[in-house]
């Protein structure tokens, strides 16, 4: 058995405090081990312009994966909401920790409903842009990238009146405070896999398998699994906006689901229930479910675009 690991992160601070809380749970399992932090940049870290529907989230994590299979590190942390549906052949999401809130947040000068009419919101997911869009149609809507310091300071300096993040990222950076409004789930459905944190491995590397598999959180691994499979299965990735959210309780696993039409601004949503051990399943029935409604044709329009 291996006494020491080297773990992949972007270099953000956000990606490091990430990083640091999934060592940490390495660490409670495998006390004895040695865990050193490799800072690996990105395309995703080097382009703060480009729209994300232009570029695809992959490129947060293809450097990761081109350590991982290089050797170069032994196990990769990533945001789920970056990682692919198609995983590169060799590798393998490990583990996921328990999820932290899923929302979307406001951080702007007053609550959504307040806004006065052409009030500027910034956003780098187009997801955001048509929900936003369709519940305030009177705001105006701007692509921003970089850091959830860089685009909080852009709200500060009155650059824009409000900026819509992750919960997630705003709790794990501390600035709980700074947030306006915790957007709610009927309007404003999250991106898939947003709040969760997974570690990526090699498919071979058995000895890390069983000195991460124990961090797994299993209600976050069947709900993050259901709303992967629905997007995998709808042929979607960040081109469109897609939106969807699991919840287990008692064994039963709830999938809520939203496809929109990023042209006309409309959107489409259903949800799907079934056993929590099979989520895949439930993921492609309510993908199959909302392709009935018209969702096929709406990514199709994205992915030509």
């Amino acid at each position: 058995m291996r006494t020491s690991i080297v773990v992949g992160s972007r270099g953000s601070r956000l990606a490091l405090i990430q990083t640091e809380s999934v060592v940490a749970k390495i660490r409670e399992v495998n006390p004895c081990l040695e865990v050193s932090i490799r800072k690996i940049v990105t395309a995703g870290d080097r382009d703060h312009h480009t729209r994300l529907d232009r570029i695809g989230v992959a490129v947060f994590v293809k450097e990761l994966e081109e350590a991982l299979l290089d050797n170069r590190i032994d196990i990769a942390v990533h945001s789920l909401k970056d990682v692919p549906t198609e995983i590169p052949s060799g590798l393998r999401l490990l583990a996921v920790t328990e999820r932290l809130d899923p929302r979307d947040v406001l951080v702007a000068r007053s609550r959504l409903d307040d806004l006065p009419v052409g009030s500027r919101i910034g956003t780098g997911s187009l997801r955001r842009s048509v929900q936003v869009s369709g519940y305030r149609p009177g705001l105006v809507v701007d692509s921003i990238r970089g850091n959830v310091d860089t685009r909080l300071r852009k709200v500060y300096s009155g650059e824009f009146d409000g900026v819509i993040l992750a919960a997630a990222a705003v709790l794990r950076s501390g600035w709980e405070d700074k947030v306006t409004q915790y957007l709610d789930l009927e309007h404003f459905l999250p991106a898939v896999g947003q709040g969760a944190l997974v570690v990526e491995a090699r498919c071979d590397d058995k000895e890390m398998t069983d000195m991460v598999s124990p961090i797994n959180h299993l209600p976050t691994w069947q709900s993050v699994a259901a709303e992967r499979a629905f997007l995998r299965a709808l042929g979607g990735g960040c081109r469109a906006p897609i939106a969807a959210l699991g919840t287990v309780d008692s064994g039963k696993l709830k999938l809520r689901g939203m496809v929109a039409d990023a042209s006309t601004g409309r959107a489409l949503r259903a949800q799907e229930e079934g056993d929590a051990g099979l989520p895949e399943e439930v993921g492609v029935r309510l993908a199959r479910k909302m392709i009935g409604m018209g969702a096929a044709d709406f990514v199709a329009r994205a992915r030509w675009k």
